[in-house]
């Protein structure tokens, strides 16, 4: 006798769901309210000094840095489709993609909380590729020269960043020195000349950048170009939402300088404020990311010269090692650390 099989009633519904695939918007959306969580102890702590209170709000703060390298750590899965995969890049930047949204909501005068516009976004982005049914095919990176172009721009960039970055670091020494740096440095990037043009080369870095990680995510790669992709598709979203601040939010709509200030959130700070404490992962991590890349793109570099693969391998982990030490000290400074 035979006995019918019962409807597979998930078919209605589409592909069943990858929920590992759906971590870091998981991770994503949990990101403010773990900012949310530290503004709360650190208040509780100003009141109290409970050491309790400051090993809780660091925990929290850990855990809020962890959720970037968490979808990078799934952005490494051999086994993810192509529309997994990039949701996980996308995870990566989500400390630099707050920012932008809360700058984005403060321009247009939204009357919904960023939390509740932040999570509606995850929860579209991530849930509605899983359940359309077409998932991307992946396909082999065909970059052509782009590749070149791309890393050529980014070495005439260096300069500008290597300027950038030392003069943060004499935020360390204080806002004076910080200010007398970067009044030599705007004579040049600041000028009628040299602002359009660095403008322009970091729109074409940001475009660039960003064919180049829809190409290189369509498949698996190795753990380094993983490393390069996730931290190009940070600095890309950070690049744009850094010049939305600067051009329209804050000489368009605030009609303020760009000054030590306003990088630091004054008068309130970085910490102490419930809406600034989301630069604290922003910059650090900017900052981190921008010269983790450029060592990324020098090992590349290397190896295609006949560099040994192993002596490359081991001076990118020297360079990971002094970007996280450069974004330490950066954001020591802008915290109000200082070395004298």
């Amino acid at each position: 006798m035979a006995f019918a099989q019962p409807p597979d009633r998930s078919a209605a519904f589409g592909p069943r769901l990858d929920h590992l695939a759906l971590t870091p918007a998981a991770a994503a959306v949990c990101y403010p309210f773990l900012l949310r969580a530290f503004h709360a102890v650190v208040v509780t702590q100003a009141a109290t000094s409970s050491p309790f209170a400051i090993a809780g709000a660091t925990l929290i703060l850990a855990m809020a840095f962890g959720v970037p390298f968490l979808a990078f750590a799934l952005a490494c899965r051999p086994d993810a489709d192509p529309v997994t995969r990039r949701l996980a890049y996308a995870g990566v930047a989500t400390p630099t993609l707050f920012v932008f949204l809360g700058v984005v909501q403060v321009l247009i005068h939204s009357p919904f909380p960023d939390e509740l516009v932040w999570c509606a976004l995850w929860l579209t982005i991530a849930i509605w590729p899983q359940t359309a049914g077409n998932r991307a095919a992946a396909t082999g990176p065909t970059v052509g020269r782009w590749r070149i172009v791309h890393g050529i721009t980014a070495g005439v960039l260096c300069l500008y960043v290597a300027f950038h970055l030392a003069n943060h670091l004499f935020g360390l020494i204080g806002p004076d020195a910080h200010a007398a740096v970067m009044k030599i440095g705007r004579l040049v990037y600041r000028s009628g000349v040299g602002e359009p043009l660095l403008v322009v080369a970091m729109l074409f870095q940001i475009g660039t950048g960003l064919f180049l990680a829809w190409h290189w995510s369509a498949a698996p790669q190795g753990f380094h170009r993983t490393f390069q992709v996730a931290s190009g598709a940070y600095l890309s979203v950070y690049i744009l939402g850094h010049m939305n601040s600067v051009f329209i939010y804050a000489r368009g709509f605030l009609g303020i300088p760009t000054d030590w200030n306003f990088a630091i959130g004054a008068p309130s700070g970085l910490i102490h404020d419930a809406w600034n404490i989301r630069l604290l992962p922003h910059y650090a991590l900017g900052v981190f990311f921008v010269l983790s890349h450029l060592a990324s793109g020098l090992r590349m570099v290397l190896i295609a010269h006949g560099v040994d693969r192993f002596a490359a391998n081991r001076l990118w982990g020297a360079g990971i090692a002094i970007s996280a030490l450069i974004s330490a000290a950066t954001i020591a400074g802008m915290c109000g650390i200082r070395i004298s």
